[in-house]
């Protein structure tokens, strides 16, 4: 008897219909990105907060410089974007105008603000051809065994690891953007985090910011408490580049092999960019650096902390954050349960998470 073939649940005509609509929608979502990074290398939000905040599409072509044969082009562009919520849309006497909203405030170039820190360099990395040559070898690299660590996607493909030495002989530039679109987009927030956590520093006397680039953050955070000596920790290279202010003490080093003693250490938006193992390797050396808690010692951790009780989009963005990390690094996106892990493995006593911020949690950990 010849074995049946499998069968499979044949969906409704409307079923279907649906079915297939998503299946654009997933497969082409690709050009919404692509459309993005069009909008930041033609300088598109730039354009409109130049003109106001507010444009029709003739006056953004002109101010764009584009061909009037373009017009119609640029006008399906603003389109798609206007309906994936980059920009925001109307009608003004029958003629459409784009807008700024929120999201394309921060793509805006050019302005002086406390809180404004421009996020083009995180679309242009993360739309760049080595991120997404690294996506599209995915399958093989589920297929191949590996002895040891596994090496990310990206590694995989280029032999080269982001934020490594390796990545400035693999493309200078990159490695460049790759750094500027880190820094942008690890600074964004923290006005924020400093008016809803204010307490967080409160009866602080030093601090040590590991990862802390060119002292933005430690700035903010010295110019709101300026009894809190701030200390940022990074590696020789960034360092080297920074200009001491006399407000900010820079130590170069390596975070798995040192952190300066404070009375308390800051992490923000560095862990998830290692495995588990490398994090528990750097908590154990905050946690070194620090007294304990009746002396005021803590560990400030400021990470994603994945929740599926967020609203949908906010969940959405952290899953695909998670997803930027398996692609591009050897880390991940943990939820509480995986950071507690962490705390515990690392000799971490206690902790507590002081306050979720959209996508970001706060943590003070305790010896």
């Amino acid at each position: 008897m010849a074995p049946q073939a499998p069968t499979i649940e044949v969906p409704t005509d409307a079923e279907l219909l649906q079915a297939q609509a998503d299946l654009w929608r997933h497969s082409l979502y690709y050009l919404a990105s692509m459309g993005l990074r069009c909008a930041v290398q033609l300088g598109i939000p730039t354009a409109i907060h130049n003109l106001g905040g507010v444009t029709s599409l003739p006056d953004l072509l002109t101010a764009l410089s584009l061909p009037p044969s373009k017009q119609p082009f640029l006008g399906r562009l603003m389109r798609v974007l206007v309906t994936s919520g980059v920009f925001a849309a109307g009608n003004d006497s029958e003629v459409e105008l784009f807008r700024l909203n929120p999201l394309s405030r921060i793509l805006v170039d050019g302005v002086a603000a406390d809180d404004h820190h421009i996020q083009t360099s995180f679309v242009l990395a993360a739309t760049s051809p080595h991120y997404t040559e690294a996506a599209l070898g995915l399958a093989d690299w589920f297929r191949k065994e590996v002895v040891g660590p596994v090496p990310s996607p990206f590694e995989d493909v280029h032999g080269a690891a982001l934020f490594d030495e390796s990545m400035a002989l693999l493309d200078k530039d990159l490695d460049a953007l790759a750094n500027d679109a880190l820094a942008a987009h690890d600074n964004l927030g923290i006005g924020t985090i400093m008016r809803e956590c204010h307490d967080l520093f409160k009866g602080l006397e030093s601090l040590t910011d590991c990862c802390g680039g060119d002292g933005t953050t430690a700035r903010a955070i010295t110019k709101a408490h300026p009894h809190v000596k701030c200390t940022v920790l990074d590696l020789p290279k960034v360092i080297d580049k920074v200009q001491s202010d006399g407000v900010v003490n820079y130590v170069a080093g390596d975070l798995f092999h040192t952190v300066p003693k404070s009375q308390a250490v800051m992490l923000k938006l560095v862990l998830h960019h290692s495995s588990d193992e490398d994090c528990v390797k750097i908590l154990s050396q905050c946690r070194s650096a620090i007294p304990s808690r009746v002396e005021g010692g803590k560990v400030i951790i400021i990470d994603i902390v994945v929740d599926p009780s967020l609203e949908p989009i906010m969940f959405e963005a952290q899953l695909l954050m998670d997803m930027v990390m398996l692609v591009n690094t050897r880390g991940r996106q943990r939820d509480e349960n995986d950071w507690r892990e962490l705390f515990m493995k690392a000799g971490f006593s206690d902790y507590k998470i002081v306050k979720k911020l959209g996508a970001r949690g706060v943590f003070e950990v305790y010896k």
